[in-house]
């Protein structure tokens, strides 16, 4: 194939942009802004308004362009990052021009790209990490690891990921020698770190309970919790303290800039001494524990009972509800001021038309996905002003980034 192609972007998912010779867009993974590649040979797929492509060779790298310092990124092709390949800056301006990118042709909205806030740390930064497990034949032909970008059915073995915690790559190391000890046939397998330092095995399986799982612990260390989830089934812990921390529950994993998102977000609010606040999909009540420092009366909503429970022991002073938000709003408090943080499919409508139909003074929305977040900002602008937008880098050498909004009632 004769097919250079000078890239000249990065999209939303990661993915370099350039154009073909006939004009058509194509997306290229693994490109820089800069870049001249040549496409490999038969790897052209067209469609009717655009084309993917996969990398020949580079005749000319961007500036941007670095070299991957995890070996699976380049020899398994990991899905788990988009953008390894790119200087950290490069991320940085890449997801700042797609929030703003996204807010226009989205949400309609008249701004500049926002400012972004930088991760306090590129590599490390991960408390979760979830596995695939593929089986051929019986249970000793298992291989656990993630999936390659451009054969999502395939799975490598993990031997270390770069952007996970140390802690919990120590605690694979230890464990794959022993994967026979964890439920057969075992279907997925998350390790994760609590805040507290201890670690969790959250082993997924579709067979029988995990009826060893004291002796992996005991050869494992005393810090490791064990957990069984039987597949859609809520997982229970099997091995260790069945208090503390839900290892289930939603939270971010990157517990640092998670942090510094939340502060920011409540810090929006201004002052809210005395007056009623909800924290909608509130999880374990991290964003409810800063309202409760300034003073708001909290009532904190969200949908895991174990997340909810949790949160009621941590801070006594808010209130915790368990429930779907568009189902308990009716009976709520009239609020002052609104977080909310919803899933990455964003509001439910009956939660957008309860904002819109009733106004409150502030509203700070905090967002995963600049899309949604932008359907739903196009949704609440007809009785909001849209105040300030800053994005946040909490997941970096990935394509994903997070967004604050802050409304005020128009």
């Amino acid at each position: 194939m004769s097919d250079i192609v000078t890239i000249t972007g990065i999209a939303v998912g990661g993915d370099g942009v350039g154009r073909l010779s006939d004009g058509r867009v194509v997306f290229v993974p693994r490109t820089v802004p800069g870049d001249r590649i040549r496409l490999r040979e038969g790897s052209l797929e067209r469609h009717r308004n655009f084309a993917r492509a996969e990398v020949g060779s580079v005749v000319e790298a961007g500036p941007g362009r670095v070299e991957p310092p995890c070996p699976h990124y380049t020899a398994d092709h990991c899905g788990g990052c988009q953008l390894q390949h790119l200087a950290y800056d490069g991320q940085l301006a890449a997801k700042r021009s797609n929030v703003g990118d996204t807010l226009r042709r989205i949400g309609k909205l008249q701004l500049e790209d926002p400012e972004i806030v930088e991760a306090l740390e590129e590599w490390r930064y991960r408390s979760k990490i979830s596995m695939a497990v593929k089986t051929v034949g019986r249970s000793d032909g298992v291989t656990v690891g993630l999936h390659p970008y451009d054969r999502p059915n395939f799975v490598f073995p993990l031997a270390d990921c770069h952007i996970t915690d140390f802690k919990l790559m120590a605690l694979w190391r230890e464990l794959r020698p022993r994967l026979g000890m964890l439920p057969q046939p075992l279907t997925r397998l998350t390790l994760r770190l609590d805040r507290a330092e201890v670690r969790h095995v959250i082993a997924e399986s579709a067979g029988e309970p995990w009826l060893n799982a004291e002796e992996l612990r005991k050869s494992l260390g005393s810090d490791v919790v064990c957990w069984w989830q039987p597949v859609d089934g809520a997982a229970r812990v099997v091995a260790g303290p069945a208090t503390g921390f839900p290892a289930t529950a939603f939270e971010q994993v990157n517990p640092g800039m998670g942090a510094v998102t939340r502060r920011w977000a409540v810090e929006q609010l201004g002052d809210v001494k005395g007056q009623t606040v909800w924290d909608l999909y509130g999880g374990i009540g991290d964003t409810a524990a800063l309202l409760v420092e300034r003073g708001a009366n909290v009532v904190s909503v969200d949908a895991d009972e174990k997340a909810v429970s949790w949160g009621r022991e941590r801070l006594p002073a808010a209130r915790f509800i368990a429930a779907r938000a568009e189902d308990i709003l009716p009976s709520l408090p009239p609020p002052h001021a609104v977080v909310l943080n919803p899933p990455r499919g964003g509001l439910h409508w009956d939660v957008s038309l309860r904002l819109t139909s009733e106004p409150v003074a502030k509203l700070v929305y905090i967002s995963c996905d600049p899309a949604t977040l932008a359907r739903d900002l196009a949704r609440l602008n007809v009785n909001y002003t849209l105040m300030a937008v800053r994005a946040f880098d909490l997941f970096p050498q990935t394509a994903h980034v997070e967004t604050v909004a802050v409304l005020e009632a128009a």
